[in-house]
Parts: structure tokens; sequence; C-alpha cells
């Protein structure tokens, strides 16, 4: 795992960092500690990825309404 801070780490970063705490804590054999620090880690990169996908949604809620309010506009 990289540690790097969340508000560095791209959506891919996050996902494929999420994906590797997933293997390793599938995989079993860490300490109750050890799974335990993978399993924070995991739920950050977890907020991570759903604050990039949230803002995504926003931004094609957004430009689908605008291209609404252009379509509606074009139709007066």
């Amino acid at each position: 795992m990289t540690g790097r801070t969340e508000e560095t780490l791209s959506y891919e970063q996050a996902r494929d960092e999420l994906i590797e705490v997933v293997r390793r804590l599938e995989a079993g054999g860490s300490s109750l500690e050890e799974s335990l620090a993978l399993w924070e880690r995991g739920e950050e990169l977890a907020k991570v990825c759903r604050r990039w996908l949230e803002g995504a949604r926003a931004r094609l809620d957004a430009a689908l309404a605008e291209e609404g309010a252009e379509d509606a506009e074009a139709e007066r």
C-alpha cells in the first residue's frame, strides 16, 4: 500500500489500491492489527472513489440539465 493522502489520489489510483487491499484481506495470513489497518485503508479508499463518482454524476447531471435547457430554448 502506498499510503498516499486521499487528496492526491485519482479515482483510478484509489480503485487500484482498494483492489489490492481487498486481495490482501481475502488472502488472509495477516495479523489482527494488520487486517484492521487494511480495513481502515480500504474504507478511506472507498470514500475517495465514492467522492469521485458523486462528482462525476453531478457534472453529468449538470451537463444534461444544460442540454435540456438549450433544447427547450431552441424549441421556442
